[in-house]
């Protein structure tokens, strides 16, 4: 409410002194995290709205350039939230040249370890951007961070845009393969993009290939498939397909199956690989279910006896609810499955529920 009052009842009057409001509002970020707990988000939310409305605010209002270095200046050296070096990039045009180096002056000039802030080194990083010198962004990285694999993305890219494909290559190549640990999809498009340009079209396609094998990132796959031929892609597709059959992760895979989408596949997978199915991931079984429901009866009572398991055999009482829920839903589908195959009739796995978990008075759906 406070924000909304600077921004719609003073801002239009007098946006001078709105944006020393909501400047002042921005330096609350601090005391106030330290005093509550944000688990949701939602006063963080609050900050980043503030900083939406202090870049517009400053555009329409008449502020000096070197005036406003210096209040950046003093937030950056406190600032424990990293909110104030992302304003850098919105507020450029009201910097101006002159005010990013005196920013920049400023900041290489106190009496700061840069190392140690990330605030400050965030900023430079942010002046660097704005000035297009990739350069600049690199000597704010240690010679550590540069083989992190996130960080090595971020300066290949950079890199690759000014054209320097030599350095573009050598940075993206700078993590121990050995030591790179779970590998960002970031690395791997940019190490992709790096290739094409330099030409290896081929190797780049076996790259995506080898990616998408290794995660289901459905991007790789995309990217893959569309470099193919015309009426070649549609027997690759059936490639990828069945390689996420296979694939080592059985949640992972419903996941992509769901959301490719290849719904026959998914159902193909619930049914050849039930006994992994993992009731704790109602976020992904809950709906796979029920888009599962009109087409795949069985393979949609597959997830949620998933779930219903799940709930009884870890005790989860909050979840008896939706457990009983999902054992009538299982009713309803039962009489529009021709044949249970290998699985358990509702008939039989219901006597198995009495027997099991007919104690558990708080579930009722045992009952039914």
């Amino acid at each position: 409410m406070q924000r909304c009052a600077i921004v719609s009842q003073v801002g239009p009057v007098d946006p001078t002194a709105a944006f020393e409001l909501i400047w002042r509002f921005l330096a609350l970020a601090n005391g106030v995290y330290e005093r509550c707990d944000d688990s949701t988000g939602r006063v963080q939310a609050v900050f980043h709205e503030v900083c939406e409305d202090l870049i517009d605010l400053a555009e329409v209002a008449e502020l000096d350039p070197l005036s406003l270095a210096d209040l950046l200046l003093e937030a950056l050296t406190n600032d424990d939230y990293g909110h104030y070096p992302v304003l850098i990039s919105g507020l450029a045009p009201v910097l101006g040249s002159e005010g990013l180096q005196h920013l920049k002056a400023g900041i290489t000039a106190a009496e700061f370890d840069l190392s140690d802030n990330y605030a400050l080194r965030m900023a430079l990083e942010q002046i660097a951007d704005i000035e297009g010198d990739a350069d600049a962004y690199i000597a704010q990285q240690s010679d550590l961070a540069r083989k992190a694999p996130q960080v090595a993305a971020e300066i290949a890219r950079r890199l690759l845009a000014d054209g320097r494909l030599g350095d573009a290559w050598k940075a993206i190549n700078a993590p121990d393969e050995e030591d790179r640990g779970w590998i960002p999809y970031e690395w791997e498009a940019t190490r992709i993009s790096v290739m094409q340009a330099m030409g290896q079209t081929e190797a780049a396609r076996d790259l995506m290939w080898t990616c998408y094998a290794r995660s289901l990132n459905p991007d790789h796959l995309r990217a893959w498939l569309g470099g193919l031929p015309d009426f070649e892609d549609v027997e690759a597709e059936t490639r990828a397909m069945e390689h996420a059959l296979g694939f080592e992760g059985f949640t992972t895979a419903l996941h992509f199956l769901m959301n490719w989408p290849a719904i026959e596949q998914a159902a193909t997978l619930i049914t050849i690989r039930a006994a992994e199915i993992d009731g704790h991931h109602y976020e992904l079984l809950g709906p796979a279910s029920d888009a599962l429901e009109d087409r795949h009866p069985l393979a949609a009572t597959l997830l949620k006896r998933g779930l219903i398991d799940f709930a009884l055999q870890n005790s989860r009482v909050k979840r008896y609810r939706h457990a009983a829920r999902h054992l009538r839903e299982c009713k309803n589908l039962a009489a529009r499955i021709d044949d249970f195959e290998q699985f358990d009739t509702h008939e039989a796995y219901l006597a198995g529920l009495k027997q099991t978990h007919g104690k558990k008075t708080s579930f009722g759906g045992a009952g039914d």
